[in-house]
């Protein structure tokens, strides 16, 4: 009775933190487990009903991407083969290993939500132009972003703004434009992979996805009245206190 309002609600969190801060996924795919979902299925639910999210994400900036055809055609065949890798690969993995992993998973991600403003800082810019050996290692390094989100996913977007900041590009706009189109190629390749594999569990997933769209619509009015810094600390005391206990379920 209680399972329909309690993945809404994870799913409008989510998708609020997923707006305002990032994250979300530390709160949406540990209350499908704490349901008593498949790790695995509950995993591959989870990137099915946050995709709306990421083309939400991806509309939003649709005018900065003319302005990067050349990132685009570099960056998304990585993306979209890495998104497939980490899907088929999520599948293919013995329920009992994935369970050990997902602590791990968990940590992982409320780390680079913790320091990704600070890495982004820390990063020095590159002078000149792109040479051919860092854009085939951009490339390299998106494959492997795209393979750690088709398999579980959070945190993504931190990891490529560093990879965009490190290779040199400055406008936090064509940033956030990049990164949400690439999410979205990951997350949707992973997604109807999921799909064709019969991985979702719809009752849940259209539930969230629904939980997902009304709090990121939600998040515009609550992300004038709030702050990020505050929001980002709450989801990663959030992010430890899922993922230590995890350690011990």
């Amino acid at each position: 009775m209680w399972d329909v309002p309690i993945v809404w609600i994870a799913a409008f969190i989510a998708g609020a933190m997923n707006a305002i801060a990032g994250g979300g996924t530390l709160v949406s795919f540990p209350a499908l487990v704490w349901l008593g979902r498949p790790p695995i299925l509950a995993n591959a639910t989870n990137t099915v009903a946050l995709l709306p999210g990421s083309i939400a994400g991806a509309f939003g900036f649709r005018r900065e991407l003319p302005k990067l055809r050349r990132w685009l055609l570099i960056l998304f065949w990585p993306s979209l083969v890495g998104g497939f890798l980490g899907s088929y690969v999520l599948l293919h993995t013995p329920e009992r290993l994935f369970r050990g992993i997902i602590p791990y998973l968990l940590l992982f991600a409320t780390v680079l939500l913790m320091v990704g403003p600070r890495l982004q800082r820390w990063i020095p810019r590159p002078a000149g132009p792109i040479s051919p050996w860092r854009w085939a290692a951009l490339a390299f390094f998106q494959l492997l972003v795209g393979f750690y989100g088709g398999y579980f996913g959070a945190g993504i977007g931190i990891l490529m703004l560093a990879a965009l900041e490190l290779m040199g590009l400055e406008d936090i706009h064509q940033m956030n434009a990049l990164k949400n189109v690439l999410a979205f190629t990951i997350n949707g390749i992973a997604a109807l992979y999921f799909i064709q594999s019969h991985a979702v569990l719809w009752g849940d997933a259209l539930w969230m996805a629904v939980g997902a769209m009304a709090g990121g619509y939600a998040s515009s009015t609550i992300a004038q009245r709030v702050d990020r810094s505050w929001v980002r600390r709450t989801v990663v005391a959030i992010g430890f206190l899922v993922a230590f206990r995890s350690f011990f379920h």
